[in-house]
Parts: C-alpha cells; sequence; structure tokens
C-alpha cells in the first residue's frame, strides 16, 4: 500500500476513506495523468498546499503529471473531493469539484482515456497483439 500520511499529520478528526483506501491496497495507484501521491511526494505537497492556502483545510491524495492540479479532500466542503491548480493565486486555485471520491475516480478514468487517446495515439503502432 501507498505510503500515507499519519494521523499525526491528518487534519483532526480526518481518517483515510475505506473507498480511497480499496482502491489504493488494490494497486490503482497510476491513472496517466493522475497518480496517487504516498511517501515523501505526498508529505511535501500537503505541506506545501498548508503554506499556500493558510485559509483552506485540504488533504492531498493525487496529482497530475501534466500540470500542476492535486486532488484533495476540503474538510470545509465537509470532506468532499476539489481539485485545486497548485501554486496559483490563493482565491484562483480552484479547478472543480466531486461529490466524493468516487466521482473523483469516475473522472479520473475519463481523463486517462482521454490522455491515453491524446499522447499514445494508434499511429505508434501500439496493438494489443504486440503485448501478448
Amino acid at each position: 500500500m501507498a505510503d500515507l500520511l499519519r494521523p499525526a499529520d491528518l487534519p483532526s478528526g480526518f481518517t483515510y476513506l475505506r473507498q480511497f483506501v480499496r482502491v489504493v491496497e488494490l494497486g490503482i495507484v497510476d491513472l496517466e495523468p493522475w497518480r496517487i501521491l504516498g511517501g515523501d511526494r505526498l508529505a511535501r505537497r500537503a505541506a506545501g498546499l498548508r503554506n499556500r492556502y493558510r485559509e483552506r483545510v485540504l488533504v492531498p491524495f493525487a496529482e497530475r503529471i501534466d500540470n500542476d492540479d492535486i486532488a484533495c479532500w476540503d474538510l470545509d466542503r465537509d470532506g468532499q473531493v476539489v481539485v485545486v491548480h497548485d501554486f496559483a493565486s490563493p482565491g484562483w486555485e480552484h479547478v472543480a469539484a466531486f461529490a466524493d471520491f468516487y466521482d473523483w475516480l469516475r473522472q479520473a478514468v475519463e481523463d486517462l482515456i482521454e490522455y491515453d487517446d491524446e499522447y499514445w495515439p494508434p499511429a505508434h503502432g501500439r496493438s494489443v497483439e504486440k503485448l501478448r
């Protein structure tokens, strides 16, 4: 399982959701362009978000590899998942909001399909037959 934030490093009262933990335990951590955060990278992103967006209580869990978007639980929005554009000026960081983790995950799969079509077009000669 990914090295997640320790309880001492999480906001008071927050625990990782069962659905999220299950996805991580299944090893579904790389949905290009999204990647589940873990270890030092997660700790640095969490600390950075706390410093840059002091008015918000965000718990990051995934990042896009093609830009500075970070998926987080927003504790000021009852744990709703939000995507923020990290390093944007405070007040300008909001990109999207999702009712829950599974809604975000559905969009992450759609992003995977779009990313695959954009960055790995059929002209590259990839096929299922070549993978066998």
